[in-house]
């Protein structure tokens, strides 16, 4: 069926289209949240009364069109709420990532001037509050939850949303005063970063209404489909596909309690697509691997059964090839074994997609073994954000697929990937010269490197800015080989370095789950993951893990030297961006000297 309303020129029109069309439908609901171990459909009347009634409390207020108004919470029905109320007054949204640290938050409302701001929880008030004397632009802050205490110029969400409701009794035609245009700004996203300070990317309602249209076009969604959110809505990815593509469908969406409750949630909400990234397949990957090899023999045996023959068939699909043997047993195979495991996802997942990094191809194929279509796309916040995907039944593993409508690509010289479209952002917010810097003559540099194969198939080979170049002048992508040394089920995390060094070094986060799993069968003796990790027999395992990864690799490609470590980089230490990008220049820095030791040699050698 795809878009309910297909007219849409700007996110008020579509929201004002969908709400108006399921308004009188109380049977169906467009999101639904968990409460009290339950999940509770909320109906389009509620959203709808909602976000008038908020859209009039922030122009009562003196917010008027142009002006900023930043969100900081978890995914929740009033981040949508507070998204639709902003848009409909042509106020331009701010998305802030609850893990974001309050320096960092001071940073980016400095850089907006917002005006308003909305917050969850009161953590994520006192945030606001520590650093509220650095933003004097800021003058309302409107908490989700209750406060505790209030402070000058702050209120709570219920609160505000009665002031609103008095607002239209007394003027009905409060917001009918307000246009918007296709090229009015609708969000100011700002860059997580992997270096510096983020920049805000200018998107208009034209940029996200065309990366609506055009994905609808691709992806087969209709009105029976559910939807799992968890990712961040303040990411462009979650917010287009997982969010406003739904919303424009009719599709459910469910919000996951947390990250950790994704398995549970899945199983209860049963969901026909989801949204991810693909650290959530490797993760999964890992733990069906593990539960069957440490199951009975039997099983374990069944399992490998089916999933060479779940290989065999989708080959033999994939080059039109027919083979009565494997296809029998194969149907076997998946009544017996792959059906049951595709059963723990709710049994009704049609697809999953996957973006914002790189999914390794085997990580793929192992999915689709087992029965599971990913497809797999590309895009950045500056491009609203997708601009490639695979198809359905058109899945190219390594690949991010074919482009959209209305999206242009080539090849530069030097190999970076450059686009050019409907979708492409207006440019950085109040820095016209790293505007200029990235649009040139019409085309977006996006930083990354790729090729087209003569199918049009786009394949991402690393970022720009992190190639490494050795000292013997060879460039060297890090992302394939960093894709290899990860997919092995003892590694967790790899990162691996060598600017203008003679070979490469990694740093390695180990899978301390599997490790553990097997220092206990060696009976090795430990207190504390250091002491496990600083086991010569440990060290032997990882050393001859990269070598088998080394013969596949030309010389200058392979890692000679790795540093073992005892703890995961993770987005509260810095190491990590809110969307699971490894921060590479925070990560050299912190284990620079380390790194240097290496290089004079010390530590074993992975020839």
């Amino acid at each position: 069926m795809g878009l309910i309303n297909p007219s849409f020129k700007t996110l008020a029109e579509l929201f004002d289209a969908i709400l108006a069309h399921y308004k009188e439908q109380p049977q169906n609901y467009g999101f639904s949240r968990k409460v009290d171990g339950e999940y509770h459909g909320i109906s389009y009347k509620y959203i709808a009364n909602h976000v008038y009634e908020l859209a009039a409390y922030l122009k009562a207020i003196g917010i008027q069109k142009g002006d900023r108004v930043a969100i900081l919470s978890e995914n929740r029905i009033e981040w949508v709420i507070t998204d639709m109320a902003t848009l409909k007054i042509g106020a331009i949204n701010v998305p802030l990532y609850p893990s974001t640290p309050a320096n960092q938050l001071a940073y980016i409302l400095q850089d907006s001037g917002a005006k308003a701001i909305v917050t969850s929880t009161q953590l994520q008030t006192n945030k606001i509050r520590r650093v509220k004397n650095e933003l004097p632009e800021l003058k309302t802050l409107i908490s989700i939850n209750p406060l505790e205490a209030k402070e000058d110029g702050e209120c709570n969400f219920s609160a505000a949303l009665k002031t609103g409701e008095a607002k239209l009794k007394n003027d009905p035609d409060f917001l009918k005063t307000i246009t918007i245009s296709e090229d009015d700004i609708a969000t100011l996203i700002y860059t997580s970063g992997t270096t510096g300070n983020p920049k805000g990317v200018m998107l208009t309602h034209r940029n996200i209404c065309e990366n609506i249209k055009s994905c609808s076009a691709i992806l087969p969604l209709s009105e029976d489909d559910a939807c799992l959110s968890f990712l961040p809505l303040s990411h462009a990815y979650e917010r287009t596909v997982g969010y406003y593509l739904m919303f424009a469908c009719g599709i459910k969406i469910y919000y996951a309690e947390s990250i950790e409750t994704i398995s549970l949630n899945i199983s209860e909400v049963r969901p026909t697509v989801v949204i991810t990234v693909p650290r959530l397949f490797e993760r999964i990957k890992s733990s069906i691997l593990k539960n069957v090899d440490n199951g009975a023999e039997v099983r374990k045996k069944l399992f490998y059964w089916a999933l060479h023959l779940g290989y065999q068939h989708h080959a033999d699909q994939r080059s039109g090839r027919s083979n009565f043997f494997v296809e029998s047993q194969y149907a076997l195979a998946n009544l017996l074994i792959l059906k049951q495991i595709r059963e723990r996802f709710g049994g009704r997942l049609r697809f999953f997609v996957s973006g914002g990094a790189a999914l390794p191809p085997d990580t793929g194929l192992f999915f689709e073994a087992l029965g599971i279509t990913i497809l797999e796309g590309f895009g950045l916040t500056e491009t609203a954000p997708v601009t490639h995907v695979n198809r359905p039944g058109k899945v190219k593993f390594g690949t991010v697929g074919t482009l959209l409508k209305n999206v242009e690509v080539k090849i530069a010289d030097d190999g970076e990937i450059l686009l050019r479209g409907p979708n492409i952002m207006k440019g950085y917010w109040q820095d016209d010269a790293a505007t200029a810097e990235v649009i040139r003559n019409g085309w977006f540099h996006t930083g990354d490197i790729g090729e087209i194969d003569s199918e049009g198939y786009l394949k991402i080979t690393d970022r720009k800015k992190h190639i490494i170049v050795n000292s013997g002048g060879k460039n060297i992508a890090p992302l394939p080989i960093e894709n290899r040394i990860h997919a092995n089920k003892y590694i967790d995390q790899a990162l691996v370095v060598g600017e203008k060094r003679p070979f490469l070094i990694a740093l390695i986060v180990p899978n301390f789950e599997n490790l553990e799993a097997l220092a206990k069968q060696k009976g090795l003796a430990y207190s504390n993951f250091e002491e496990l990790i600083s086991h010569h027999e440990i060290y032997q395992l990882y050393t001859n893990i990269l070598r088998d990864i080394s013969r596949e690799l030309a010389s200058h490609e392979r890692v000679r030297k790795f540093l073992l470590l005892s703890e995961p980089f993770t987005i509260e230490d810095g190491h990590m961006t809110p969307t699971l990008k490894l921060r590479r220049s925070k990560i050299e820095e912190k284990f620079k000297q380390k790194i240097h030791d290496l290089y004079k040699g010390v530590a074993y050698d992975s020839e």
